[in-house]
């Protein structure tokens, strides 16, 4: 029903939208793009292009990858504009000492995926917080599978390389 409403340009399915989608739209980009700010909007013009495009989408099962495609390339285009970026560090107060190292793993974790090229880090975002297949972050990127395999490939070596002494990286899955 949301693909038929979405086909035919009608604004109410925007609600319905932003309910399923949004979060998860909002949270790819401000993982490529680090700003929270500039994520929502990424989204907000995510869901206002699919409705422009909606009639394009014929596979009513690929929505989900479409909209993610979609914020992907938003963000990267902002990204592409944008000047400046201000990274910040924002960890919950964790009580737990296994909380806290894991925390920590995923601070460094993170520190280390910020420092990706940013087409390396889209890829390993969509990948493996996103878990699209490899096929579809391909198409998220306009890039080959083996490209993104590739990327996935130099973006999981590097983050290795640079954590080896300090965060178990090896328990990341391959793509």
């Amino acid at each position: 029903m949301t693909v038929d409403a979405l086909r035919r340009g009608s604004v109410d399915v925007l609600d319905v939208l932003l309910a399923e989608y949004g979060h998860e739209l909002q949270r790819v980009a401000y993982l490529i793009l680090h700003d929270a700010a500039a994520a929502e909007d990424v989204a907000a013009d995510t869901l206002i292009t699919a409705l422009e495009h909606g009639a394009s989408l014929r596979d009513a099962a690929a929505l989900r990858p479409w909209l993610l495609r979609i914020a992907t390339n938003h963000a990267l285009s902002h990204r592409r504009r944008q000047i400046r970026i201000v990274d910040l560090e924002i960890l919950p107060d964790l009580p737990d000492e296994r909380e806290r190292l894991g925390a920590d793993i995923r601070a460094a974790l993170w520190q280390g995926v910020t420092a990706l090229p940013v087409r390396t880090r889209a890829a390993i975002v969509l990948r493996y917080y996103a878990d699209l297949p490899v096929e579809d972050v391909a198409a998220a990127l306009g890039v080959s599978p083996n490209t993104v395999k590739a990327q996935l490939q130099s973006g999981l070596q590097r983050l290795r390389h640079t954590h080896a002494d300090e965060t178990p990286l090896a328990e990341v899955r391959h793509a």
